[in-house]
């Protein structure tokens, strides 16, 4: 059995709506978040404070996948695929804008990541932590984690990348 080493990482990124906030680029030089007005109330504010990163992995001609749990962040490796160390992080976002207020928070069904060399992977199941009502606290903050699975097929050895929008209105 030949493994070839992978490494699953991601950035987040979205693009502003007319009713909600979404986080920018999540690359180290970037500082602030995006801030989308609520009918002239306190603005939404969404910061991305940890990528998510599944780790190194190796994977076999059979292909498997990496998950990542948002409530605990355990990883769990699944089919032809071996731990080859590095860290697996969950995803990270504070978001900031009117106390007690209720909001949702969408993530897409399924992210595509590249490697340098044109290979796909895919990202599936992403989910939160977040209860089914999640409200910002007294001081106007949320903080939530995000996981999910990394499918990766047979031999596709490469360091992917991707965005994942992560979008959030309020209620």
């Amino acid at each position: 059995m030949k493994l070839r080493p992978i490494l699953g990482f991601f950035l987040c990124v979205a693009a502003p709506s007319a009713a909600s906030a979404q986080c920018l680029l999540c690359g180290k030089d970037q500082g602030s978040g995006t801030t989308v007005s609520r009918q002239a109330e306190t603005p939404l504010r969404v910061d991305v404070e940890t990528q998510l990163d599944m780790g190194r992995v190796a994977v076999g001609a059979m292909g498997g996948e990496v998950e990542i749990d948002p409530l605990t962040g355990a990883r769990r490796l699944r089919g032809d695929v071996v731990d080859l160390g590095g860290f697996a992080v969950t995803g990270v976002v504070t978001v900031r804008g009117e106390p007690g207020a209720e909001v949702r928070v969408f993530l897409p069904p399924t992210v595509d990541l590249e490697s340098g060399d044109g290979r796909t992977a895919r990202v599936v199941g992403l989910a939160t932590d977040l209860n089914a009502a999640p409200r910002l606290g007294p001081d106007g903050r949320l903080v939530f984690r995000f996981g999910g699975r990394l499918q990766v097929a047979g031999l596709g050895d490469g360091d992917y990348r991707g965005r994942i929008p992560v979008t959030v209105e309020y209620q």
